[in-house]
């Protein structure tokens, strides 16, 4: 749908609302796709929000805090009566509900999954961070027995009547509840009825324990092009089963994460504009005194060579165009390495090969930017010691720039630091500072200052 035909809804919808008609509006809102209706939902007020939600069908309001941000559902939660929460949550996708349930109080919770018609699909969730490939999972899924045929699976699979986000692989299981194998529908719909699962299943199943990262979890279904991947215990008891459905809202929560990080601010918990002024203030204020401090070692370095400055005034001519190459490069280098760690292209083991291969890239971009540094200076300042300065600074500064920009991300994930977090404004404020160092130590020596 179409962002003008969503804003002449929302029109709509508030128009009802003005003349406090919560059934006209809850019937427009009914009449859209959840993902239309979540957006719908995110610009009304939180006092709108919770008025409207219970005139809603259940399965409706479940759609709607399913597609919201994490933390607006959870403010939007707190807003109902308990009763018609535990109605919504009845609806909601298990691993969907466990997520809201882990965002809410205790004791919130604790009530809902009481007044729940079948809460035992949900509180073995509740033992999982929301992080972990054991959070992602939903329990809801069909397990087999080996001894089943095709013909019993098909029959399971009628009367279970899964959503289609479901039904891509049957998981076979032995009788102490051990995954032992993986038969997908088109091998069920094609094999004869009578076959047992232990003839037509592939018994090297791809899974994941239930407390590796949700992220790793991802990189494995995309790796082998999976459509759900299994969840298992260290003796590999099926725990669940994690859709495509759910990794990509992981990736798109990670992508977001780290774009935001690369500019130099923590990551929103919701929409940008449900995000309060004071909230994106307090979130970037951090980062901008840190980075500030962190500028102040290009001051102290300007200060600690400022006799060869005074001697040779027209070296503060160049400290721009120095300064913003190498953060540049650093941050050019850095991006692409950040994104190999996050396609598993490379490790910290791959540490050495990553410098030397950016060691000899920095080399080349940096003898391409001397030459055409040393072409500007030459035209700027008739000089040519002064431009063969300007030109070996460029070049060292590079060679350094993309050396560094090698070795942190691969250094911050090893020590558990988000590799986003060193680049961008931190790699070139660093940048700056050691590059204006090494542009007047090479200025000391070839100027003979």
């Amino acid at each position: 749908m179409t962002t003008s035909t969503l804003n002449d809804i929302l029109a709509q919808i508030r128009a009802a609302l003005k003349q406090e008609d919560l059934t006209r509006a809850a019937s427009i809102i009914e009449k859209l796709r959840p993902a239309d209706q979540a957006e719908l939902f995110s610009e009304l007020d939180e006092e709108t929000q919770a008025a409207l939600l219970p005139k809603l069908a259940p399965e409706d309001s479940a759609d709607i805090l399913e597609e919201l941000e994490e933390e607006e559902a959870a403010e939007l939660a707190a807003y109902l009566p308990t009763n018609t929460l535990i109605r919504i949550v009845d609806e909601m996708e298990p691993d969907e509900a466990a997520d809201l349930l882990g965002d809410i109080s205790a004791e919130q919770a604790r009530q809902i999954l009481d007044g729940m018609e079948d809460p035992e699909d949900i509180r073995p969730l509740l033992l999982h961070p929301d992080d972990s490939a054991g959070g992602l999972m939903t329990s809801e899924f069909l397990a087999l027995r080996r001894r089943a045929t095709a013909g019993d699976a098909l029959e399971a699979i009628r009367q279970w009547r899964p959503n289609d986000e479901f039904i891509y692989y049957m998981f076979v299981i032995d009788p102490n509840q051990r995954l032992v194998g993986v038969v997908s529908l088109r091998e069920l719909v094609v094999a004869d009825p009578a076959t047992p699962l232990s003839e037509i299943m592939n018994p090297e199943v791809i899974s994941v324990k239930a407390g590796a990262d949700q992220e790793d979890a991802a990189q494995v279904m995309f790796r082998y092009d999976l459509l759900a991947l299994p969840v298992v215990t260290d003796d590999s008891t099926l725990l669940g089963v994690i859709t495509i459905a759910d990794v990509m809202d992981v990736l798109e929560d990670e992508a977001t994460e780290d774009i935001q990080r690369l500019g130099g601010a923590q990551p929103l918990d919701r929409a940008y504009l449900n995000t309060s002024v004071l909230t994106i203030t307090r979130k970037r204020i951090g980062w901008l005194l840190m980075l500030f401090l962190t500028a102040t070692l290009t001051g102290s370095v300007m200060r600690l060579f400022q006799g060869e400055l005074q001697a040779v005034v027209a070296l503060s001519i160049f400290i721009p165009l120095l300064i913003g190459t190498g953060g540049n490069a650093g941050s050019q280098t850095t991006a692409t390495v950040i994104r190999a760690l996050a396609t598993g292209d490379v490790d910290i083991n791959d540490a050495l090969r990553v410098w030397w291969h950016e060691a000899r890239i920095g080399l080349l971009l940096g003898l391409g930017m001397a030459i055409a540094a040393y072409i500007r200076a030459i035209t700027w300042e008739s000089d040519p010691a002064l431009a063969m300065t300007v030109a070996a600074s460029i070049l060292g500064i590079v060679l350094w720039a993309t050396g560094t920009g090698a070795l942190l991300p691969l250094i911050a994930e090893k020590a558990g630091i988000d590799p986003t977090v060193v680049s961008g404004p931190a790699m070139s404020t660093l940048v700056d500072a050691t590059g204006l160092f090494i542009y007047f130590t090479i200025a000391r020596v070839m100027l003979g200052l």
